[in-house]
């Protein structure tokens, strides 16, 4: 796991039409955070940054006088990190420690994900960081009634910014917050005003990070928790009557699990529903292991699991939150519990 945490991270900011983007974008890159970091958007006109530009590099680059590098994505994004990567090397542009993706308004960002987690090319120098998606606090619900894009950007997303909530009535942000937390209940719900933010906060502390590990599981594991405790509170039927196709949840194991049952029964499970599972996140209580591991799956992508070095709380069990989409809590938790027994049922075979 070592060598994983000291790829490069790729952080991914999307969002639908109108939602703030790249307003938070121009806010990010006035940031000393983002001086030692390459951004790869659509098209420099649309990003504020003439008045910071100190030497144009070539036509699609541009170096920033806080250290940033702009590059407008001409091709495809493989292929525009490459040329970053390959101008790194031979020294024609500053070393950067992190890449910021800006996708378009109507983009969907799991083909994005897909590609920075596994293409061949990619993978040895670079890995997935933080999703990041903005959410218009006025818009927000109807767009996320009418617009798949917009749902499967709030669904993917490891932070949610909330925009605009300078022009949206209280109860039109709890609403949505409740909303959002149905459809992603591990995401962190951030909230922005005219675009300010705290950008460090926003870029570290992403599952692999190294100088900060185990603090966003930290966050993820307590957000579930407050989920769980308003779940006393509400049915079942009213956490996902909103949305019939994509919902999330949570399952929750008390006793230590195999992590060869539990590893094939994943890797089948994305196998076949790959495309309907569409985040994954998890501390498990291994058996025969002191501290949790934990995993991070897109599709049909996992990342390589990694273990922290200690429980972030006192409890011991293992967790699991699943964003899916036309599948039910109930189909996947009878598919791991008659994986369990069937395994159960060869090893009592196979020592008789």
């Amino acid at each position: 796991m070592t060598a994983y945490s000291t790829l490069t991270p790729i952080f991914v900011l999307t969002g639908f039409l109108g939602s703030g983007k790249t307003t938070l974008l121009n806010h990010m890159l006035k940031h000393p955070a983002l001086k030692n970091a390459a951004v790869l958007i659509n098209e420099f006109g649309e990003v504020g940054i003439d008045h910071q530009l100190v030497e144009t590099i070539d036509k699609d680059t541009v170096l920033l006088s806080s250290g940033c590098i702009c590059c407008t994505i001409r091709d495809d994004l493989k292929n525009a990190i490459l040329e970053l990567h390959e101008k790194r090397a031979k020294g024609l542009i500053p070393a950067f420690e992190r890449i910021v993706v800006e996708t378009t308004g109507l983009a969907d960002p799991s083909p994005i994900m897909y590609t920075l987690m596994a293409d061949t090319q990619l993978r040895y120098h670079y890995r997935l960081g933080t999703i990041i998606s903005t959410v218009d606090a006025v818009n927000g619900l109807s767009q996320l009634d009418e617009f798949d894009e917009a749902l499967k950007q709030a669904t993917v997303a490891d932070r949610l910014v909330l925009t605009k909530t300078d022009l949206a009535t209280p109860a039109d942000i709890d609403r949505l917050r409740a909303r959002l937390k149905t459809l992603n209940m591990a995401a962190e719900i951030i909230v922005a005003k005219f675009g300010a933010l705290d950008v460090e906060a926003l870029l570290t502390a992403d599952l692999y990070d190294p100088s900060r590990k185990g603090q966003d599981v930290a966050r993820w594991l307590a957000e579930e928790a407050r989920e769980a405790a308003d779940d006393h509170h509400h049915s079942p039927v009213d956490r996902s009557r909103h949305d019939a196709h994509i919902h999330s949840f949570c399952l929750t194991y008390d006793q230590p699990l195999d992590w060869t049952v539990f590893g094939i029964w994943l890797t089948m499970l994305l196998h076949t529903h790959g495309q309907n599972v569409l985040r994954v996140k998890g501390i498990l209580n291994v058996a025969g292991v002191d501290t949790p591991v934990v995993i991070n799956g897109v599709q049909h992508i996992v990342h390589p699991p990694f273990h922290l070095a200690a429980w972030p709380d006192d409890d011991r069990r293992s967790r699991i939150v699943f964003i899916v989409r036309d599948l039910t809590q109930a189909r996947i938790l009878d598919s791991l519990a008659l994986f369990n027994r069937l395994a159960g049922e060869t090893d009592r075979s196979a020592a008789a």
